[in-house]
């Protein structure tokens, strides 16, 4: 595997001059990001089947283990303050359990068995996007995850950094970042999990992109958590819809904190007739305004 492979080129990095060594590692971050390059059509095409079977209100899996899985997990975890993405429609397995996230537990990725237990649990179905993550492609526990989310019906997406790999083969999309040699053999947490979380960001961007879940490149369905996005949601309005800060401020109020349904609200419709529309548009605010502007 690539990822294990020692690089000779480095194999004396300890003995650099500090600065030295931390330009060959930055280096080797953009080459992390270049190695993505080559899978902008997959990821557009995964990112695209992936919305068509998240629109029936299924759910997102995250599978990985170790750095991969936390990785995975990082991914997942910010789609809820960021697009409002509901808790429940997010499913976390990671090799070793939750305590995993703090403290490491690489044994656990041999656990085949585990992984299939856990989406059996979980009840992973057809309307469900199941997401593997594995440097190797190989990880036991990742694989399992894939291969049983395929058994269920669900759509799946590898992501990996090696070509060939068997995670790649079993995944209905494979996202594959050849990042080649770590600067230290096989810390996959550097060039590899660099690859990985970008990887995971053009992904999930698109998937809530595809879903009507950003506005002109704005975070209309935020979830509005703190005076900071309280403030960042009546700019939205007042931007979106054209009007002042007070009303923005009142329409978010009316809408219930709602972003889509405030900026309706302050072109004009009441709180009910703003998410009856939005619900006739499947949530979508563009469709939405567009239907009102042709009243």
């Amino acid at each position: 595997m690539s990822t294990e492979t020692v690089d000779m080129r480095f194999a004396d990095l300890d003995r650099w001059p500090t600065e030295g060594a931390v330009q060959a590692m930055l280096e080797g971050q953009m080459v992390a990001i270049a190695a993505l390059q080559g899978q902008v059509a997959t990821i557009a095409s995964a990112s695209e089947a992936a919305a068509d079977r998240l629109r029936g209100g299924g759910r997102l899996v995250y599978a990985g283990a170790g750095t991969s899985g936390r990785v995975a997990i990082q991914d997942g975890v910010e789609l809820t303050p960021t697009y409002n993405w509901p808790r429940e429609r997010l499913v976390f397995l990671l090799a070793g359990g939750e305590g995993a996230l703090l403290k490491s537990a690489e044994g656990a990725e041999d656990d085949a068995d585990a992984a299939r237990r856990e989406v059996a649990a979980a009840g992973v179905g057809a309307g469900d996007v199941v997401i593997g993550v594995a440097a190797s492609g190989r990880t036991p526990y990742t694989l399992a995850a894939i291969e049983a989310g395929v058994a269920a019906g669900a759509l799946t997406v590898a992501v990996t950094n090696n070509a060939g790999a068997p995670l790649a083969t079993a995944a209905a999309y494979a996202i594959v970042a050849v990042t080649g040699a770590e600067l230290v053999a096989g810390s996959t947490r550097m060039k590899a999990g660099t690859a990985q979380k970008a990887a995971l960001n053009l992904l999930s961007t698109t998937i809530m992109l595809r879903l009507g879940l950003v506005y002109r490149g704005m975070m209309v369905n935020m979830r509005i958590s703190n005076d900071k996005l309280l403030g960042r949601a009546r700019a939205m309005v007042a931007d979106i819809a054209g009007v002042d800060a007070v009303t923005a401020a009142a329409a978010l109020e009316a809408g219930g904190h709602d972003i889509k349904r405030a900026a309706l609200i302050a072109r004009g419709l009441d709180a009910p007739a703003a998410a009856a529309l939005l619900d006739l548009h499947g949530a979508d605010l563009r469709g939405a305004l567009g239907a009102l502007a042709h009243g």
